[in-house]
């Protein structure tokens, strides 16, 4: 299934939407690095890969469908981002 918006690339920093519910926004919670794309072994499924820039700074894979799908209103209403994933401009903090 074609995505219909632009997509990211190696090295895009990314925010997920519940950054939305961070009170301390001199951290990076909910902030990822993009590594790049990758396919399922099995499936052929396409998935993304991504470095969490927190915490222990975990590496992620992902379906591509639902890494670039919208947020669910109905389970977050209050939340005002449009997709699961956007990207981020603003400023990375080292931990």
């Amino acid at each position: 299934m074609p995505i219909d918006r632009p997509l990211f690339e190696p090295g895009d920093i990314v925010k997920h939407f519940k950054r939305e519910t961070v009170s301390n926004l001199r951290s990076n919670d909910y902030l990822y690095k993009i590594v790049g794309e990758a396919k399922h072994t099995e499936t052929d499924e396409p998935l993304i890969i991504y470095r969490a820039l927190y915490g222990e700074r975990k590496l992620y894979a992902r379906p591509q469908k639902m890494f670039y799908s919208l947020v669910d209103k109905e389970k977050y209403p209050d939340i005002s981002q449009k997709y699961r994933f956007e990207k981020y401009e603003g400023q990375i903090f080292i931990e």
